[in-house]
């Protein structure tokens, strides 16, 4: 059983800015503390036999300048790689690349601070259309199922966890964490009014649900 509220409340989610040399980007940063040594999340982050457990099955060579694609989702190459603190990779999906850094640090207690974050061009259509929760929401859900893998060390079902998204817990923690994206993009200087459009067609695109009537567009 998923506690929705526990799972919401344990996410750290912040909206940040960039100047690349290809011109300004925004970024989406998720944290949190999985109960886990730091040696534990790295290899089920990046062990190609673990990643399908919790996440996707993944292809390509793994390491520092290999490229690798999450099937049916994102392929991209490893740019930095430093075991077992983090690494940074291209992320490209949908005709768009993107960039995603995983920062991990140790805590006390043999605990780990997860830390991702994913970096677009501001004018990525999709950032324009939904806002953060966009690929905020997404990662949440992936990163259920990482906790669910190191709480247990077992393989999330990938069957279980398709029912689950649709059930009312499901759109539930899809809901409130897109409610949530909207209240960091506020707090980061977005206009409200579109930023509550944007979560509002985040949610409705995660959940089904028509978007709330009035809803600018």
């Amino acid at each position: 059983m998923i506690d929705v509220a526990q799972q919401i409340n344990a996410v750290r989610r912040m909206v940040g800015t960039h100047v690349l040399e290809a011109g300004e980007a925004r970024s989406v940063t998720i944290s949190r503390t999985y109960g886990s040594p730091i040696d534990d999340v790295w290899d089920a982050c990046t062990n190609p036999e673990r990643i399908p457990r919790w996440f996707l099955p993944v292809s390509g060579d793994l390491q520092l300048g290999g490229r690798f694609q999450l099937e049916g989702n994102a392929g991209g190459t490893i740019e930095r790689c430093d075991p077992p603190n983090g690494f940074a990779a291209t992320w490209a999906y949908g005709g768009e690349v993107s960039w995603i850094e995983l920062r991990l640090s140790a805590t006390a207690q043999a605990a780990t601070r997860f830390e991702l974050e994913h970096t677009a061009h501001v004018d990525d259509t999709r950032w324009a259309e939904f806002g953060p929760g966009a690929v905020g929401v997404g990662w949440e859900l992936g990163l259920v199922g990482l906790a669910i893998h190191l709480a247990t060390g077992q393989t999330v079902d990938p069957q279980a966890a398709a029912a689950w998204s649709t059930s009312d817990d499901g759109r539930q923690f899809m809901s409130l964490s897109s409610r949530r994206w909207c209240d960091v993009s506020v707090a980061a200087g977005a206009d409200e009014v579109d930023a509550r459009a944007a979560a509002d067609r985040t949610t409705a695109a995660y959940t089904g649900a028509a978007p709330e009537a009035g809803s600018a567009s």
